[in-house]
């Protein structure tokens, strides 16, 4: 057998499907799935009808429960890195919907909040995320959504017990 057919086996063997490794049975691939399609039916709302990215909508919805929050705190608690949360924080800085300053302690950090403008559209986008997120949640039974939340609890909890630091 020459190298080349030699090769030709070699990936074909390779090629067979190793049973058990289905992407579709694969359960961080199942919960990425859930996570985004769920999250593209929200943004059929704060995006489509209010022209906010996830990124804003993630940024504007912890400003308004928060009042100044750093930019350290944004990134942490948006999940959103240094860059996402600086273009993200300047598009609602550029409509409006947000304030920027530094940090009079620290003056390598930003603090942001919600302007009255940022929190009226809020006030107006939050219900109707609501609505949509309790239309898909309604399809469940009402112990699958219990179930579905302490699940969420629970792998929360351990994945925050194995986090690696930031580097």
């Amino acid at each position: 057998m020459t190298g080349a057919a030699a090769d030709r086996q070699s990936a074909a063997a390779n090629a067979a499907p190793v049973p058990g490794t289905e992407l579709e049975g694969f359960f961080p691939y199942r919960l990425a799935v859930a996570a985004e399609g769920f999250s593209r039916n929200l943004v059929e709302v704060y995006g489509r009808r209010f022209g906010l990215s996830r990124e804003e909508w993630r940024l504007l919805y912890l400003l308004a429960g928060e009042g100044e929050v750093t930019s350290l705190e944004l990134g942490r608690r948006s999940t959103l890195d240094k860059v996402q949360v600086s273009r993200a924080s300047q598009r609602l800085e550029d409509k409006g919907l947000i304030t920027r300053a530094i940090a009079p302690d620290d003056r390598r950090l930003r603090l942001y909040a919600c302007t009255d403008k940022g929190r009226a559209l809020f006030d107006e986008v939050l219900p109707q995320v609501e609505a949509r997120s309790d239309e898909i949640l309604r399809a469940m039974s009402t112990e699958d959504r219990a179930a579905l939340e302490r699940g969420l609890a629970a792998l929360t909890e351990a994945i925050a017990d194995r986090l690696l630091p930031s580097s």
